[in-house]
């Protein structure tokens, strides 16, 4: 996950004071421990005070926050180093008084002319963000002087509404509680560090703050106040391209011409310099370091250092030797300051993201600081898909099996360490990698599983080692140097290359709703062809259930884990059905520019989109949402002292299993993308210009009414479960009123059709004489009918 900090791009032109170094009067510091650099810092340890000396006014810098003492909790997102959103600030004198403004970057004119600068600074409003008295007697004669404590001891990282925003509740900050951590107080060259402890007093009644926090009521973090110096000159902003697979720095720019678009963005890359700029292949002039938390245990440490430092690799085919390295952090390092680019291993109360980003140079792109932050559980969660896939733990398995399942734990640990260090980089995500197999650390990737001979479950190679030929390309376009003169078609030609070699680009914006249009723009999927490896990962799914209850649940775990433990095993599948079912109304796309060519979208082949539908109905067959009779007897409720979470599938039949629940669960992953409305609309419009392709009519057909259609005495829960969750997501769809026109009518109209259908089922059918009632009541009388909510999916991702 990759987390983008950015201000915009801007010139800055005049308002500088200088830099000078000025003594401050002795009796406004009086008694204080001074530290000069630059930000002079006096700190009084007694009274928990600290005056800061100001150089310069008028003059911006970055103000960032982190958070080295967090919540804890990846559901609100308040984590251990977590930085939040930089602001470009300034100090100016108002009277006797010290203000510090935020600058508008939204909205700039990047321009020589003074006159052009202000007159889009003074068209939007800016905003300031604190004031404090001067101390200085004559301010002339030394740094402006001026009490800061209240501003470092106040809520600058936005707890509060991060509280309320996920629904935790209303939350103030209790001055009483808080301070300033003078010892934490720190001056250098070109940044000012700050930190203070932050209580807030609240009701206590969300239920993540109550999993995490001590005392709910009484929230109590760290929260660090840095002030960046802005790089100096000499840096080579770089245009950004949308195929660059680079993330942006931007903002409207009023002084461009006007056949020039005011967008204006540029491409995230650190500062990297040949010692010999006219050599291919060239030292550099300081490499890029990332630095592990000391904090990381073994074998993690060890796993995540080798992960990251595949970078390498790119650097060192982009002609750059020995760029970019990563180390362990020396002891006593501080990962939140801002000098350097730090991965922490990050604990929270369950499971979660991690995610990768920087702090950035508004004024062009350069990146000043990059972080990684890694969630510590989410490897166990890798650890327990692979025992459940091997059934590691059975009396009689080979002891070899659990080292197996750990050494796919490492080597995922391994590609989420290259792939958020990435991100740290500048770089986006691409989904569309895992289409040419070891594509890209940039995608989501799935593990490869495989079959021996005798059907069972193998693991000998889950993960890629290395980073992949889009990895290459992006830190080629990003971080080589060209002559001015031929630095746009260098850079073509980056792209042509790549492009040839089969690659094809799609990132978030276009692969995280249901509802996505692109069929290579998927989260975890695998292999080239999605009917095929969804088909292949139904059989490891249903030989891994097979042998699931005698071996998945290690012998000194609560008996009830093992149902939590079949979760991921039985929707195994739940990426690649997405995949399959992003085939439906599926279109390929490009990004690029107006000249590259690449306009236009492209459907899915009607053949490719019919053969996804016939799949979908695989998953739907009772043989699969069934779950064996071994997995079925073996399955406990909870011991004392233990309870479900929400990584088990929901019950309605007490502390025991529901098997409805997984069943519906395993219905569910199917409707929520074949029904998700921007698909139909899509292939409605699809069908009316290409009549070979899949209509909604077929679509209804196979995935509702087929399925109601089915007769069998054998598993009939399991199929009277699904055709309820199939009908009641059709019947949700027309509720959604995201439907065109046409679209609508037309799935009403199948229906109606289909409520003829079962009416005329025989009577003894209770299920098809309820089903025809229900449609019919809600075809006619919408607000006299309560839709049954569609089934909980326990979380998946991330893995």
């Amino acid at each position: 996950m990759r987390v983008r900090m950015w201000l915009g791009a801007v010139l800055l032109v005049g308002l500088s004071t200088a830099f000078a170094k000025r003594e401050a009067p002795p009796s406004a510091t009086d008694g204080m421990t001074a530290q000069t650099g630059f930000i002079d810092v006096h700190v009084d340890a007694m009274s928990a005070r600290v005056l800061v000396g100001v150089h310069a006014l008028d003059a911006p810098m970055l103000m960032v926050t982190a958070l080295p003492g967090a919540l804890g909790s990846n559901d609100v997102g308040l984590d251990r180093a977590q930085a939040g959103e930089p602001k470009l600030v300034e100090f100016r004198r108002l009277g006797a008084k010290l203000l510090l403004v935020q600058r508008n970057m939204k909205f700039i004119a990047d321009s020589v002319v003074s006159d052009e600068v202000m007159s889009a600074r003074d068209a939007f409003a800016e905003s300031v963000l604190w004031s404090g008295d001067l101390l200085n007697d004559d301010p002339e004669q030394g740094p402006w002087l001026v009490d800061m404590s209240s501003l470092i001891a106040s809520d600058q990282h936005g707890v509060i509404d991060r509280l309320a925003s996920v629904q935790q509740g209303q939350y103030v900050l209790d001055a009483d509680r808080s301070g300033v951590l003078t010892t934490a107080a720190k001056s250098y060259p070109d940044n000012a560090e700050f930190e203070a402890l932050l209580t807030f007093s609240g009701s206590g009644s969300g239920a993540f703050v109550q999993q995490a926090v001590a005392d709910a009521k009484s929230i109590t973090l760290r929260q660090q106040l840095s002030f960046v110096r802005l790089p100096d000159a000499g840096f080579n902003r770089r245009a950004f391209h949308p195929a660059s697979g680079g993330w942006s720095v931007g903002g409207v720019d009023f002084a461009q011409p006007l056949n020039r678009d005011l967008d204006v963005r540029w491409q995230a890359r650190f500062r990297l310099q040949k010692n010999d700029p006219t050599a291919a292949r060239s030292t550099v002039v300081k490499p890029i370091v990332f630095y592990l938390d000391r904090g990381t245990p073994e074998p993690v440490r060890s796993a995540l250092l080798e992960g990251a430092r595949w970078w390498t690799q790119a650097f060192d085919a982009a002609g750059f030797i020995d760029a970019f390295k990563v180390e362990l952090a020396p002891a006593g390092m501080d990962l939140a300051d801002v000098r350097y680019n730090a991965i922490t291993w990050t604990h929270r109360a369950t499971r979660g993201w991690s995610y990768g980003g920087g702090i950035v140079d508004p004024r062009s792109g350069e990146i000043i600081k990059g972080f990684v932050n890694l969630g510590s559980q989410r490897v166990r969660q890798d650890l327990l898909i692979a025992e459940g896939l091997l059934a590691a733990h059975a009396p009689d398995a080979d002891p070899a099996l659990q080292q197996q399942a750990l050494d796919l734990a490492l080597a995922r640990l391994r590609q989420l360490a290259a792939h958020e260090v990435g991100h740290a980089l500048g770089f986006a995500h691409n989904f569309a990698a895992s289409r040419t197999g070891n594509g890209s650390v940039l995608d989501y990737p799935h593990p490869i599983i495989t079959l021996d001979g005798e059907g069972r479950v193998q693991l000998a190679k889950p993960y890629a080692i290395g980073i992949g030929d889009w990895d290459t390309f992006v830190v080629a376009h990003a971080y080589s140097e060209f002559a001015p003169a031929q630095t746009a078609t260098a850079l073509a030609t980056l792209r042509h290359d790549i492009a040839a070699q089969g690659y094809r680009y799609v990132s978030d914006a276009d692969a995280r709703a249901p509802g996505d249009a692109h069929p290579d723009g998927v989260l975890w999927d695998v292999g080239s062809d999605p009917v095929a490896s969804f088909d292949h990962l139904l059989q490891v799914r249903a030989a891994a259930l097979s042998r699931f209850a005698a071996g998945a649940l290690p012998a000194d775990r609560q008996s009830g884990e093992l149902e939590r433990r079949l979760v991921p095993i039985h929707l195994l599948h739940r990426y690649q059905t997405e995949a399959v079912a992003r085939l439906i109304g599926g279109a390929e796309y490009d990004y690029g520019l107006g000249g590259d060519a690449t306009l236009g979208t492209h459907a899915v082949a009607a053949p490719r989109q019919h053969a996804a539908l016939q799949a979908l109905s695989r998953a739907l067959a009772v043989d699969t949402l069934a779950l064996p009779a071994s997995v079925r007897a073996a399955l406990t409720p909870p011991s004392t002292e233990y309870s479900r979470t929400p990584e088990y599938f929901t019950t309605q039949t007490g502390p025991l299993f529901d098997e409805a629940a997984a069943t519906a669960a395993a219905t569910a992953l199917v409707t929520q993308f074949a029904f998700a409305p921007q698909r139909l609309n899509r292939l409605a419009w699809q069908q009316s210009r290409e009549p070979m392709m899949p209509s909604l009519r077929e679509v209804f057909d196979v995935l509702v009414a087929s399925p109601w259609r089915e007769a069998g005495r054998t598993n009939m829960r399991v199929r009277s479960t699904r055709n309820w969750v199939l009908l009641d997501a059709a019947l949700n769809l027309l509720a959604g009123s995201q439907l065109h026109a046409t679209v609508d009518a037309e799935w009403r109209g199948r229906l109606r059709a289909f409520a003829a259908e079962l009416g005329a089922m025989p009577a003894t059918n209770i299920d098809a004489g309820e089903g025809a009632r229900l449609i019919v009541r809600y075809l006619d009388a919408p607000e006299t009918v309560k839709l049954r909510p569609l089934p909980t999916i326990p979380p998946g991702a991330p893995i």
